[in-house]
């Protein structure tokens, strides 16, 4: 992620904080002194917040240990004002891998709820609570405090709710009975419910339950739309839908050649090619870019892409879709007996999609 800073590695996991993470400090920072509070309460609430940040990492290297059990590789973790991200390799598909990967952070945090649950002497009362924790982060409630942020950490991402982990946990216990496709739409479709209902509840008390409302609406149907894609590409292999017709530019041309192409047809990705050889790609954006930077009498090679990837014919669609979504501006050779078959994009993959869905539902319809 861009503007991100290498604090280490933890288990080979690289650890990483944006640099936005400096104005939730400062935030913090502000709001305290606004509120009157001296120098040592402002400490105390800054030691805090990277506390939690801390237990963050934890809850995420809880789903990258327990995804190494599988030998799913975790790239990194990066911390961010609103939480943390672990870029998982792939999410496991087999439902009992799923849940125990997805049930690992939530489990962290409780286990520390319950390791300082038993140092601190926890209120009777909500009034005492209430006193305890009214004068801030400190000294003599700062284990309180961090049990309870914990603990409502754990039971916020167990809310039934993509990308929560709480939705990949229903949708695990769903995959036991319904094929996965189903189990997503219908662990999305719960999700979004309750996130209408965060929002609904945000307009008379928070704006922050708007956000988050919104935030699962958007990321269920992310996971809806990319589950359902690749049930959609079961049984089929790459060079089902390979492109032998594709445009190529040769790396002695310049600019100006590619632009005239662009502009003589609907193509964005384009493969750059040296006596017939292929030798890199380059996409309508990096074309623009070039002619906006270097002028349009810059020669081809110096501006494309050397990093080739490969597909071979004969693998499954389904386990290379991911590869796919993560180059998708990028032009992939197909290999067939060492030879290159044919090539294909994010474009191409997506309409053989959109036929294949129409030739489901019409088939789903007759019986």
């Amino acid at each position: 992620m861009k503007g991100s800073f290498k604090l280490g590695k933890i288990a080979d996991i690289g650890i990483f904080i944006h640099w936005t993470f400096s104005l939730l400090i400062l935030f913090i920072v502000f709001i305290n002194y606004r509120s009157g509070q001296n120098a040592t309460q402002i400490l105390w609430s800054v030691f805090f917040v990277l506390s939690i940040f801390i237990t963050v990492v934890m809850h995420e290297l809880g789903h990258a240990l327990a995804a190494k059990r599988y030998n799913i590789i975790t790239k990194d973790i990066t911390l961010l004002p609103i939480g943390g991200i672990a870029r998982l390799e792939k999410i496991p598909e087999k439902p009992i891998e799923e849940l125990i990967v997805a049930i690992a952070g939530p489990l962290v945090n409780i286990v520390l709820a319950v390791i300082t649950g038993i140092f601190i002497t926890i209120p009777a009362t909500s009034e005492q609570l209430m006193a305890q924790l009214a004068n801030g982060v400190n000294a003599n409630n700062f284990f309180l405090n961090f049990f309870l942020v914990n603990f409502w950490l754990a039971l916020f991402n167990l809310i039934p709710a993509f990308p929560m982990d709480g939705g990949r946990i229903l949708r695990a216990l769903l995959s036991f009975r319904l094929q996965r496709h189903v189990a997503t739409r219908i662990s999305a479709r719960i999700g979004q419910f309750l996130a209408l209902g965060f929002i609904l509840l945000g307009f008379f008390t928070s704006p922050f339950l708007i956000f988050i409302g919104i935030f699962v609406i958007i990321g269920a149907q992310v996971e809806t739309d990319y589950t359902e894609s690749k049930f959609m590409l079961k049984g089929f292999k790459v060079h089902d839908v390979l492109m032998k017709q594709y445009p190529k530019i040769d790396a002695n041309e310049t600019v100006k050649t590619a632009v005239a192409l662009v502009l003589d047809s609907q193509n964005k990705n384009f493969l750059i090619t040296e006596q017939e050889i292929p030798v890199g790609t380059l996409n309508r954006d990096q074309i623009i870019m070039a002619l906006s930077q270097k002028g349009e009498a810059e020669f081809i090679y110096n501006i494309m892409d050397r990093n080739l990837i490969f597909l071979d014919a004969n693998s499954l669609l389904e386990n290379v879709f991911e590869l796919i979504q993560l180059n998708k501006s990028k032009l992939m050779l197909v290999m067939e007996n060492n030879e290159v078959a044919g090539a294909l994009d994010i474009e191409n993959l997506m309409e053989f999609i959109l036929i294949n869905e129409v030739k489901f539902n019409k088939a789903h319809d007759k019986n």
